[in-house]
């Protein structure tokens, strides 16, 4: 089987994977409230204070600065907190499990030290492609782009090998690094494919809803109209959380596929024991 072949049974594998475990879209839920809880944390306060006008204005120079190193760490502490979780939870499904959501929790927990290790150097590498993006010009975007595509390639598999060799962060970027030597050609089509599949999805959804809600309202009918517009803006928000989850799972079973190859999630019995039918009724 060729590396389109692998990263389209994977795929499929994975899309199977969440129809059987819909409540893993759970995590990147939580994920995303939590993000926006953050955000409002540090931005409101700095709003009605007026910090960020001065801020704006120019001054406030080294708090600022602080302040949004802090945020970095802290968005990045979140997501990657609970990207940990969601993968810990599709490798006991892979693997023939029945995963409950605490037991994504408690595998992420578990490796917390490294996930906010990984988490720090991804919010530094993080703000270095920021500063290279707004004050390099077109040539700083450009090179920050490549960079940041340089950097996600790398690191594709950094939250597996964390969560389930238990190494350090930097240990574990070096681990992806050597996997992707093996993967490169099913990471770049699966997740290109998943990204691809989800963006269009997200992109058609936007341009229907736009369009016939502003239709709907040219007619006289707002509040239909307005309706309309909001059911696209959740059935958008429905698709990038499903497309998110997808990843995740897919990073989870493309490492079972690194180290366990034909053996790994290709095996029968684990195909067998992924596709396996639910237990009525769990608990966290």
């Amino acid at each position: 089987m060729g590396r389109f072949g692998r990263s389209w049974e994977l795929v499929k594998l994975c899309w199977q994977v969440l129809k059987q475990d819909k409540e893993l879209v759970v995590f990147p839920i939580v994920s995303l409230v939590c993000v926006l809880i953050v955000t409002a944390t540090f931005l409101v306060p700095g709003i009605f204070s007026g910090f960020w006008q001065d801020v704006a204005d120019g001054g406030a120079g080294v708090a600022a600065i602080a302040l949004i190193v802090v945020f970095y760490l802290v968005q990045y502490a979140v997501v990657i907190f609970f990207n940990a979780a969601l993968v810990s939870a599709a490798r006991i499904r892979l693997e023939g499990g029945d995963p409950t959501l605490g037991d994504g929790l408690r595998g992420a927990a578990a490796h917390i030290g490294a996930v906010l290790g990984y988490a720090a150097i991804s919010a530094t590498v993080g703000l270095v492609l920021s500063f290279i993006r707004e004050q390099g010009g077109i040539a700083g975007g450009i090179a920050a782009g490549l960079g940041g595509m340089a950097w996600n390639v790398l690191t594709f598999l950094v939250i597996p090998v964390l969560v389930v060799e238990g190494v350090g962060p930097v240990e574990a970027i070096k681990r992806s690094g050597v996997l992707l030597k093996k993967t490169w050609g099913e990471q770049l089509i699966g997740a290109a494919s998943i990204s691809l599949v989800f963006g269009l999805a997200g992109v058609a959804i936007v341009v229907a809803g736009g369009v016939l809600g502003a239709l709907i309202i040219g007619a006289g009918v707002v509040w239909a109209g307005v309706a309309v517009i909001l059911v696209a803006v959740v059935a958008v928000l429905v698709v990038a959380l499903l497309g998110a989850t997808l990843h995740g799972i897919y990073s989870a079973a493309l490492y079972g596929y690194a180290v366990g190859g034909d053996s790994g999630v290709f095996g029968r019995d684990t195909l067998a024991a992924a596709f396996a039918p639910k237990r009525a009724s769990r608990g966290l």
